[in-house]
């Protein structure tokens, strides 16, 4: 999905791979998570993330290929607002999901009707047949919990459990009249492969953000994003990429210019070595995210 106007009625139809249009909702909530999903919930999800990251790396002050092997290659991710050159080269780490095997939206009437709520996960694991001690038991408890913390100051955020109140909260933040855009990033080649070094191709391009909703995956049985809105400045680009193995990317990358209100303890100032408010901090988006911005 590139970049471009939507509306209600265009969007739907964008994202009906992610959608769930059957009349068996058993079916749909039973479809086990991705085996290949984290232990930990998305790394770009929330600027307000604690100590208790399971996140164990060295302390970097670079993007060197030798460092690439001492952290969880998930957080190649984060760069400098200065690293948005042609020729800048930088390792990425890029996820791959299979849209038919990816958990999808359930219906607002649907989702609504379903428990979200931490202190209903022993109920929600009968239902969805999981054990206590699974994997997916322990991604569906981090999701919940990082959708009850409270947001930090400035931001607004929602967990949205259908395609109806992902759309809903976009337009409470830009307004029911706006005219808004949708960033995601395309993958123009194929590849199996999740961490390399990437060259910036041409000259980012950046795109005019007044306001702007980020929209990250969280593990889940069926589809889950976590939107928030910041009121500090960032600036979105579009970004193509060309990898080491020949993929070409047009990524969504965002700069966040402001972190002084960001957790002290935040993967980001680990990886760039860095502390909080000192610069900003860049991240690219996986294709399975979304970034809407306001017109």
């Amino acid at each position: 999905m590139g970049v471009g106007y939507v509306s209600r009625s265009i969007f739907l139809c964008l994202l009906l791979v992610m959608c769930y249009n059957g009349n068996n909702k058993m079916s749909a909530i039973r479809h086990p998570l991705n085996q290949d999903i984290p232990m930990g919930t998305n790394v770009l999800r929330l600027h307000s993330m604690d100590a208790n990251e399971k996140y164990h790396m060295a302390h970097v002050h670079a993007y060197p290929s030798s460092h690439m092997d001492h952290m969880d290659p998930q957080l190649m991710v984060f760069f400098f607002i200065e690293d948005l050159k042609v020729g800048k080269r930088l390792p990425v780490y890029f996820p791959k999901r299979d849209p038919s095997t990816s958990p999808h939206f359930l219906p607002r009437e649907e989702s609504d009707s379903i428990p979200f709520s931490l202190e209903s996960l022993p109920n929600l694991l009968q239902i969805f047949s999981f054990s206590q001690a699974s994997p997916q038991a322990k991604a569906m408890e981090d999701t919940l919990r990082d959708c009850e913390m409270k947001p930090i100051k400035g931001e607004s955020k929602l967990c949205a459990t259908s395609l109806e109140s992902m759309l809903d909260f976009v337009n409470e933040i830009f307004g029911f009249n706006s005219q808004f855009q949708v960033l995601s990033t395309t993958h123009f080649t194929e590849s199996t492969m999740l961490l390399q070094n990437y060259t910036i191709l041409k000259k980012p391009e950046e795109i005019s953000a007044p306001k702007m909703v980020a929209c990250h995956t969280m593990p889940y049985p069926y589809a889950i994003f976590y939107c928030h809105y910041q009121e500090s400045e960032s600036k979105a680009f579009k970004v193509l990429l060309g990898g080491d193995n020949g993929d070409r990317v047009e990524a969504v990358a965002v700069c966040h210019l402001d972190t002084s209100e960001w957790s002290p303890d935040h993967v980001s100032f680990r990886v760039l070595g860095m502390e909080p408010g000192s610069k900003p901090v860049c991240h690219f988006f996986p294709a399975d995210n979304l970034v809407w911005i306001a017109s």
